[in-house]
């Protein structure tokens, strides 16, 4: 359990990838973390890509940075729906300031394109969005997982086993 008192937001919107967050979910609650769905309303019913629900906890007005150890954008259309969000932002923003986990995959370096907290870092995503990420300022690479200090980042489902052991791995060290 070495993510024992842990606690990390899972942000959610309409068209998410299904296993960019459950995946993640399930493996850091495995490893102790308390993990906590976070989108625009909290209680609302949220669909995947393929219709699977996810009901938000927490809103990201109502989320505060020092309340959490680390954050996750998970890909799919979500991200999209999430940078429109000024709270998602800021919280992303907050969170990375701090020096705690800030993660994603796929299309979600979306999000951390908008929080602005790629500038000088190394990191991946899905192949699409790699000009964004570049011109957000990043040093993109094509590999499985990018670690550059708090931030980490995968490009796709086939990633998620070295995506969360990094996460997890950057978390236990905070």
């Amino acid at each position: 359990m070495q993510l024992k008192g842990k606690r990390i937001a899972m942000l959610v919107d309409q068209m998410y990838q299904e296993m960019e967050v459950w995946y993640p979910v399930y493996r850091l609650r495995e490893a102790g973390a308390e993990v906590v769905t976070i989108a625009a309303k909290a209680g609302e019913t949220y669909n995947s890509k393929l219709g699977y629900p996810c009901r938000s906890e927490l809103s990201y007005d109502a989320a505060r940075a020092e309340d959490f150890d680390g954050v996750i954008a998970p890909g799919g259309f979500a991200p999209d729906f999430i940078r429109r969000h000024p709270a998602a932002i800021d919280f992303v923003k907050q969170v990375s300031a701090q020096g705690k986990l800030a993660a994603a995959i796929c299309h979600g370096p979306w999000v951390l394109c908008s929080a602005n907290v790629l500038r000088g870092k190394r990191a991946t995503s899905f192949m699409a969005i790699k000009d964004d990420v570049v011109n957000a300022g990043a040093l993109w690479e094509d590999a499985e997982v990018v670690v550059d200090g708090n931030l980490v980042t995968s490009r796709k489902p086939d990633d998620l086993p070295a995506f969360c052991l990094a996460c997890i791995d950057v978390v236990s060290r905070q």
